[in-house]
C-alpha cells in the first residue's frame, strides 16, 4: 500500500540559513504521530513545505505518490499555531463557511462538538477568549473527513481538563484509514495518545520510532527520552 505521506531528502534554506537538512519521512495510514522537538527546530517549517504553503530548497513531498498541490490540500486538514477565524463572524457563519468551502466537512459532527465543548453557536468570535477560539479551530478541523490532519501546537492556549477532552476529540474523530500528526513541544500532554514519535532538533530528524518500543528500549516516558536527548 502506496504510503500516505513520504518526505524524500527534504533541505530548506532561509536567507542562507539551513533550516531543514534531509528530512526523510513515511508517514502510513491510521497512525498518531508526534513531531516533537523544542521550539524553532524546524517543526513548522516541515509542516509549512507538507501543506504546500512553503516550497523546498530542494527535495520532493509526496502525498497519495504524488507531490503537494491542490490534490494533497483536498485531504489535508491542517490547524496553524495561530489564529486564522475571520474574527467578525459568528461560530454558526463560520461553520457555513467551512460547509461552503470543503466538501468533506461534516457539519453534525462539528455541532456535536461545538456542544460537548460549551461554546455557543451564536457567539461571535471577537467575543470568545484565546482557549475557546482554540477550541472551535479544533472543531473545525477535526471536523472533515480528511486523509491526514496535521495540527501544529494545538494545546498552547487550553487548561489541562480542556486539553484531555481535546486528546480525546482527536482520538475519536478521525477514520482508521486516516492520520494525525501533531506538533507540540508539550510532550507529557500529549503522550497517552501517540502510536509514534519523530524527534526533530536542529532542522534534523534524530530519532523515528514506535512509541511503545522506545519507552520499552529506553526504559522511560517519551517525555523523560526527550529530556535525556536534548538536555532540558
Amino acid at each position: 500500500m502506496m504510503e500516505l505521506l513520504e518526505c524524500i531528502h527534504i533541505y530548506k534554506d532561509y536567507d542562507k540559513k539551513q533550516v531543514l537538512k534531509d528530512i526523510n519521512l513515511k508517514i502510513p495510514r491510521g497512525k498518531i504521530i508526534g513531531l516533537l522537538g523544542k521550539n524553532g527546530m524546524g517543526k513548522t517549517t516541515l509542516i509549512k513545505l507538507i501543506n504546500d504553503l512553503l516550497t523546498p530548497t530542494s527535495g520532493e513531498v509526496l502525498v497519495n505518490g504524488k507531490n503537494v498541490g491542490i490534490e494533497s490540500k483536498r485531504i489535508i486538514s491542517y490547524l496553524p499555531e495561530r489564529t486564522y477565524l475571520d474574527k467578525s463572524m459568528t461560530v454558526k457563519q463560520t461553520l457555513k463557511y467551512f460547509t461552503d468551502f470543503y466538501d468533506n466537512f461534516d457539519i453534525e459532527k462539528a455541532k456535536r462538538l461545538i456542544k460537548d465543548l460549551d461554546l455557543e453557536i451564536d457567539t461571535k468570535i471577537s467575543k470568545m477568549s484565546k482557549g475557546m477560539q482554540e477550541k472551535l479551530q479544533l472543531i473545525l478541523v477535526m471536523s472533515r473527513n480528511a486523509e491526514l490532519y496535521i495540527l501544529d501546537e494545538p494545546l498552547g492556549g487550553v487548561d489541562p481538563a480542556t486539553r484531555d477532552y481535546i486528546l480525546d476529540t482527536i482520538l475519536n474523530n478521525f477514520n482508521e484509514d486516516a492520520s494525525v500528526i501533531i506538533s507540540t513541544h508539550l510532550i507529557s500532554d500529549i503522550e497517552r495518545i501517540l502510536d509514534e514519535v519523530i524527534f526533530i532538533d536542529k532542522g534534523k530528524i534524530i530519532l523515528s520510532s514506535n512509541a511503545d518500543k522506545l519507552r520499552e528500549k529506553e526504559n522511560g516516558s517519551i517525555d523523560e527520552i526527550f529530556r535525556r536527548m536534548f538536555k532540558c
